[in-house]
């Protein structure tokens, strides 16, 4: 069979990790895709010095990539929104397939890059666009085919679980360890995309959408950040039994659908909770298999080069049959507008942190103010004021009940005199 000619637009870390992993695998990879994988052509501002391109044709303008008539796959790894929308749907108007890591493009202009790549006959893989090297998305749309996915869950960034790992570990401060992972490359110097849930909500989003068949709907998931997670929440997490991870959630319930990244509480059973540094998990319960836990390297050239290169091995195998027998984009041959939840309907236990003057009655009004609105307590600690302090902490448990009820009792609580700032609210997930 005749070679499958590539053009990789971008040669930054994951571009040039693709670019030799392509030459240095090159025999074994033939031998799985059933012909030769060549790169055709590089677009790329700057050379990479660990890429050998002297035999490649190299241009700066990825837009002649996109109408080399010489080239089947553009690989889109430049990143970012506009540019990148901009030659995907150039590159399918010119008849190419494409493989892409970008999550935020996939997230947010996917149904129309798919609508334009359906019209077209060609696919858009986008394996790399979630969790690096974890074949995740291979594993919900075609490994767990047979059943209806109940629920999911993730740590898909890893820079925020090295920065939750670092504080539980070793006590120390969120901004210390942040500007310690920005050290390390493992955060940007911009790091809002990682700590705020932005990266994870893309990942969430493309995840939701090939379990439950439904739109790629960005805009509706609910976002939180790890910014204000303290050494102390951190500290009475663990005595109750769990650990703080900034999970991506996503539940298909009789109402709709859940979509929400935030801090969360996992008991400290729960395999996923074990998931440490700049690793990756993804659980996924389904009604025939259960739960399963996918764990593994969600970033870097090389896990994130063997996503892109597995793509590229699948298109080899199927490039020229007809586009009716190749995987559909979201896994569904019908996709569904199932209503997503807004974040006062979704149902989640919770933590609760209050700060209150050290007097009488204190915990028996915060109790009042819950049972009114038909929350109960699973587990209190109460922690006396430090020597020379005033004030006293309440940490609580609470069993499941709608946020809108618990944003309810948190203002009443906030209300009492006794209580100093705002109560701290981390939702608790069993995973069970």
């Amino acid at each position: 069979m005749k070679p499958v000619k590539v053009g990789i637009c971008g040669l930054g870390t994951v571009g040039g990790g693709t670019f030799n992993v392509l030459a240095t695998n090159a025999q074994n990879i033939a031998r799985r895709a059933g012909r030769e994988i060549i790169v055709e052509q590089v677009a790329a501002r700057s050379l990479n010095p660990a890429c050998d391109t002297s035999n490649t044709k190299v241009t700066d303008d990825v837009f002649a990539v996109a109408t080399n008539p010489d080239v089947d796959v553009i690989v889109e790894l430049i990143g970012g929104y506009d540019v990148a929308k901009k030659l995907v749907l150039t590159a399918i108007e010119n008849g190419k397939h494409v493989v892409t890591a970008n999550k935020a493009l996939i997230a947010v202009h996917g149904d129309e890059i798919f609508a334009a790549a359906e019209a077209k006959g060609v696919s858009v893989m986008y394996e790399a666009a979630v969790a690096g090297g974890i074949p995740i998305i291979k594993a919900i749309r075609e490994g767990l085919a047979a059943n209806r996915i109940n629920w999911l869950a993730g740590i898909i960034n890893g820079t925020g679980n090295f920065i939750l790992t670092e504080m539980r570990d070793k006590g120390r401060d969120f901004y210390d360890v942040l500007k310690e992972a920005q050290e390390l490359g493992y955060a940007e110097a911009d790091p809002t995309f990682d700590v705020e849930g932005i990266d994870a909500a893309h990942k969430l989003t493309i995840l939701s959408s090939i379990a439950y068949g439904i739109p790629l709907q960005f805009e509706r998931c609910y976002t939180e950040g790890i910014s204000k997670i303290t050494r102390e929440d951190v500290e009475f997490a663990e005595e109750l039994g769990y650990r703080i991870k900034h999970l991506g959630v996503s539940r298909q319930t009789e109402k709709g659908i859940d979509l929400r990244v935030h801090p969360t509480l996992i008991p400290e059973a729960r395999p996923i909770a074990k998931v440490d540094g700049v690793l990756n998990a993804v659980m996924v319960n389904g009604n025939a298999v259960g739960n399963t836990l996918y764990v593994g390297a969600g970033a870097g050239a090389g896990p994130t080069a063997s996503a892109v290169v597995a793509d590229l091995v699948d298109l080899a195998r199927t490039m020229d049959a007809d586009a009716s027998v190749r995987v559909n984009h979201l896994a569904f041959d019908k996709i569904e507008d199932v209503q997503v939840l807004p974040i006062e309907e979704v149902e989640t236990a919770y933590y609760l942190r209050i700060q209150v003057q050290d007097k009488a009655g204190v915990l028996a009004s915060v109790a009042t103010i819950l049972s009114e609105r038909g929350i109960n307590i699973e587990a209190i600690i109460q922690k006396e004021p430090k020597e020379g302090e005033e004030l006293a902490q309440i940490i609580l448990l609470t069993h499941r009940i709608q946020e809108k009820n618990m944003n309810a009792a948190i203002a009443a609580i906030e209300g009492l005199d006794s209580t100093v700032g705002s109560v701290t609210r981390i939702r608790v997930e069993q995973l069970a």
